[in-house]
């Protein structure tokens, strides 16, 4: 080989990564912020990558993630917004109440697409559901809008329990306010007595969990915080070993063996913000995208742990639910 062609090879071969590293730069960057761990975030973030296809975005061929995990350790989540903020990413996902709030405190700048539980008008995220103002729009699952609900649910299908217990998060800004406020108005309507047991890691889930067991295995209802979706396991793990019928508010908790849940279906509502932020990176902007609101929500009844606990499901409440595990 002459010298002049193996230096033209060396130069042909050396210019292509770094072409490859000028179109790395030049790819639109998603920030994904979430205060759970990346395990128990793997379906959402399956719906999100779906949400990016169906706009025509792809991973690895025509957009970047940055994914950020706060590890349930929520005051590492203003640091780790802080983190996406400089990087400059092109918009910011964000995975359920608290994670929203850190993106909305550390830009006001960088598009913001959330998926949370509670009303983003009262958290002051939004103007108004049809014109959001400012840099923040997404999806509003109404978790607390259906907290209510579950209770009422628990009840009809432990009727003879005189009190209900709620399991919050007292590390998690408004929620556990806001669900305790729906909950207590539901259960005067019922005469239920509620009562409010607090846990902010899984130390306090197991020490909560023996409290109940000490009461004769008050029903619970347990919040839609993000920490009991990652610590499903656990739950439903407590919950049978002290035979405590609980509701949850996401399905992943009775796939997991949980005896019932109901609310919205998360895997539309975070292929919805995928999507979303498809079309802001396409040139729409976050003013101009009205928060949705879910619109499909589904009880879910495991029968097989409803047996194992030795409670028959009212034949009226298996023909309403939208799926039964068997």
């Amino acid at each position: 080989m002459r010298r002049r062609e193996f230096i033209t090879l060396l130069g042909g071969a050396s210019a292509l990564p770094l072409a490859a590293r000028a179109q790395q730069r030049t790819m639109p960057v998603i920030g994904v912020l979430s205060p759970a761990t990346s395990d128990a975030d793997a379906n959402r973030m399956n719906a999100i990558r779906q949400g990016l296809k169906d706009a025509g975005y792809i991973e690895g061929e025509n957009v970047m993630i940055e994914y950020r995990s706060a590890e349930n350790q929520l005051d590492r989540l203003p640091a780790l917004a802080g983190d996406l903020v400089s990087r400059q990413v092109n918009v910011i996902v964000t995975i359920a109440t608290p994670a929203a709030v850190a993106a909305k405190s550390a830009t006001n700048t960088i598009p913001i697409v959330f998926t949370l539980g509670v009303d983003p008008v009262q958290l002051g995220l939004v103007t108004s559901f049809n014109r959001p103002g400012g840099n923040v729009t997404g999806v509003y699952g109404l978790q607390l809008a259906t907290a209510g609900k579950r209770l009422e649910l628990l009840h009809e299908l432990v009727p003879s329990a005189g009190a209900i217990a709620f399991l919050a998060n007292p590390k998690s800004g408004s929620l556990p306010e806001i669900e305790t406020d729906a909950l207590r108005t539901a259960g005067r309507s019922l005469g239920v007595e509620l009562r409010i047991l607090n846990a902010s890691n899984s130390n306090e889930i197991d020490a909560a969990f023996t409290t109940l067991a000490k009461e004769h295995s008050v029903p619970v209802v347990v919040s839609a915080d993000a920490l009991f979706v990652n610590q499903r396991v656990q739950l439903v793990v407590l919950a049978a070993r002290h035979a405590i019928p609980a509701i949850y508010a996401f399905r992943e908790m009775t796939a997991a063996g949980g005896l019932m849940s109901y609310g919205a279906n998360l895997a539309y509502s975070y292929e919805q913000a995928g999507a979303y932020a498809g079309r802001i990176l396409k040139g729409a902007k976050s003013t101009d995208l009205p928060v949705q609101q879910a619109v499909k929500f589904e009880l879910v009844i495991n029968l097989r742990t409803a047996k194992a606990f030795g409670i028959t499901v009212p034949p009226q409440m298996l023909t309403r639910a939208d799926e039964v595990i068997e």
